[in-house]
């Protein structure tokens, strides 16, 4: 799948990978540690999970405003990463008081504010702006965050279990460290890239101001309509993982359940990139707007998997279900995931007017970080809903928003016309 593109893809596959391992190496374990060292409810519990969440992924708006104005994509990544690493050696410190529990979450957030957007911006500015291979080299970027999902619950797993949970947290720090050096060593496959848009005028295409208005126009409407996704999405670290340590028959580990999400990624990424082309080739491949909206869609009905299972004894929290009610789950999100999240970092990258691009890439995690929020504070009704009620509530959320993109479909499909309209005439003409 790597063949037709650039080096430095390699290099940020390898960077976010080794990132992404030890963000969910950590949160993999975080529910637990707080239930099992602190004590905690679920209300509480939910409320902490909802904002640490939210901040995560609203601190990218400042970072990539931060690249776009004074610090370049790549000095921003590099001071993220080193942040992160030290907010996970703070978590690895036993026996921590509850206040310094909340300072080494706050350090996490503003690594991941820094680095988050501006490694996804990089991807996109690999490629000329009518590149007809910017959808796919997300949907191969995306397989390198769930590489490092994919192993970080086994470590999680097994340091916790042998030794502790701020084990666990000690090889988050370490996977962080491993990313560092990752990006800096690869550094000369992306360098150009890696500067602010004033300094790389390459990457930029001159717009109209009612061109640039139209766009993000189109860009908020996708991110307020992604945030119900997202806010149904990160149950995966909370309901989910509340719904196997009590509703579920201890056959497997509660935060082990989380593997099976990046596991499906790494097998299906191929299958649906490979769908995509041959659709490409016959001129039938659903717009970027369109392949959201089959996400949302899908996502509804896997959260009606969860309904049904719930009804079917998982209301009554007896550990009498089979995992495969869980495990059937994941495998309907995971292909909702792949219609919709890689396709936004690529929408975003698309038509962002250039000098923005950091901050618009930031505004997409925003929609993530509310959504994430929603999904704690909607989380802290788990253990007062029953199971199928909270579930349904998912349910109707991700229909919903499917509902609004296809109101909104032809607007967003002119918008991204709008990306080949403002190329040089030759050009469009081109890959029109």
């Amino acid at each position: 799948m790597l063949k037709n593109h650039p080096k430095g893809l390699k290099v940020l596959f390898l960077t976010e990978m080794w990132e992404r391992f030890g963000f969910y190496t950590m949160l993999a374990v975080l529910v637990l540690y707080m239930t099992h060292d602190f004590g905690w409810d679920e209300h509480k519990m939910g409320q902490i999970y909802g904002l640490f969440l939210g901040f995560v992924y609203f601190t990218p708006l400042i970072g990539g405003w931060i690249a776009d104005r004074i610090l370049g994509y790549r000095r921003t990544i590099m001071l993220g990463a080193v942040t992160l690493a030290v907010g996970y050696a703070m978590l690895a410190i036993p026996h921590p008081s509850e206040l310094f529990f909340y300072l080494s979450l706050v350090v996490i957030v503003l690594g991941n504010g820094l680095f988050k957007a501006n490694i996804s911006v990089l991807v996109g500015n690999l490629y000329p702006p009518d590149s007809p291979l910017k959808d796919e080299s997300y949907n191969i970027f995306y397989m390198g965050i769930n590489v490092g999902a994919l192993f970080a619950p086994f470590a999680a797993s097994f340091m916790r279990n042998t030794f502790s949970f701020n084990a666990a947290f000690g090889v988050a720090a370490a996977g962080m460290v491993v990313s560092l050096l990752t990006f800096e060593f690869g550094k000369k496959y992306y360098m150009v890239e890696g500067r602010r848009p004033q300094e790389n005028k390459a990457q930029e295409i001159t717009i109209s101001k009612k061109q640039e208005k139209e766009r993000i126009w189109a860009l908020l409407t996708i991110f307020a309509i992604v945030i119900f996704f997202w806010m149904s999405f990160h149950q995966n670290g909370f309901a989910l993982t509340l719904f196997a340590d009590r509703a579920t028959k201890p056959i497997i580990s509660p935060e082990l359940y989380q593997v099976f999400n990046p596991m499906f990624i790494l097998i299906l990424t191929p299958l649906i990139v490979g769908m995509f082309a041959a659709l490409r080739k016959r001129g039938k491949e659903p717009s970027t707007p369109a392949k959201i909206g089959i996400g949302m869609l899908l996502a509804g009905t896997a959260f009606l998997i969860m309904v049904i299972a719930s009804l079917d004894g998982g209301n009554l929290d007896n550990h009498s279900l089979s995992p495969s009610w869980l495990i059937s789950t994941y495998f309907v999100m995971t292909i909702a995931e792949l219609f919709l999240s890689p396709m936004g970092l690529s929408f975003v990258s698309k038509i962002a007017p250039a000098r923005m691009r950091g901050t618009m890439m930031g505004g997409w995690f925003t929609a993530t970080a509310i959504g994430n929020y929603l999904s704690g504070f909607i989380g802290s009704f788990y253990g007062t809903w029953k199971h199928s009620t909270f579930f349904a509530v998912l349910v109707t959320a991700s229909l919903f928003s499917a509902f609004l993109v296809l109101i909104f479909l032809k607007k967003l499909k002119h918008a991204t016309r709008s990306e080949i309209d403002a190329l040089p005439a030759e050009e469009a003409e081109a890959i029109a």
